[in-house]
């Protein structure tokens, strides 16, 4: 029987984690944070500059984006949970290796079955690639199926818009679509959009600081 493992316990694994050489030049690892029981997970890729400075995830120029994408679609940080496939920085800002996606793969799955999310938006092809595979983020962005128990969405990494100015109105209507498809998600699940306001309310989630 799977016990769920306190976010806040898992954090501090991941601060001293040594599974892979990431950890050798790590400044603050970033485990993730939000609300225990958020609604919506979002998963990057790995922590840069900035995150690796401050141990917190999406806090450079793709997290502000990210800040207006969300706000967009009516969510603020507050309502979601945001963290990454691995957890310290890739040197450089490189692509994480199989090996360093294999280390952290355990703390993400754990982070995923403790907050036990209706949605999980990945961002970026690393993301996608842990639930979607053999497809290609250009053909399959912005498209919710279902993986197990839950729904996944794949996204273009806000990244990507600072780098290619022609994916920016992609992402912009991908995450506009975003409340349609929370609704048709807790439509698959038996639940109205009442009932799930009913069970925030009484849940009161606190938000958790995991660094």
């Amino acid at each position: 029987m799977f016990v769920k493992e306190p976010l806040a316990a898992l954090a501090e694994k991941i601060s001293v984690c040594t599974k892979c050489p990431l950890h050798e030049g790590r400044k603050k690892s970033v485990p993730g944070e939000g609300p225990a029981n958020a609604e919506i997970m979002f998963i990057g890729e790995g922590p840069g500059f900035h995150e690796n400075e401050q141990g917190r995830p999406f806090v450079g120029a793709a997290g502000k984006f990210l800040d207006q994408l969300l706000a967009q679609a009516g969510v603020t940080r507050e309502d979601v949970w945001i963290g990454n496939v691995v957890k310290c920085r890739p040197p450089g800002n490189r692509d994480p290796l199989p090996e360093e996606l294999a280390a952290c793969d355990t703390y993400l799955e754990a982070q995923i079955k403790a907050i036990n999310p209706s949605i999980i938006v990945t961002l970026g092809r690393f993301s996608m690639g842990k639930f979607v595979s053999g497809a290609k983020i250009s053909a399959v962005h912005g498209q919710m199926r279902k993986v197990d128990d839950r729904f996944v969405i794949p996204m273009f990494h806000p990244a990507a818009a600072l780098h290619q100015a022609a994916l920016k109105p992609a992402i912009l209507a991908d995450f506009a679509n975003l409340p349609e498809l929370l609704k048709q998600a807790r439509a698959a699940q038996g639940k109205s959009v009442r009932e799930e306001e009913i069970l925030k309310q009484n849940e009161k989630p606190k938000q958790l600081s995991l660094f």
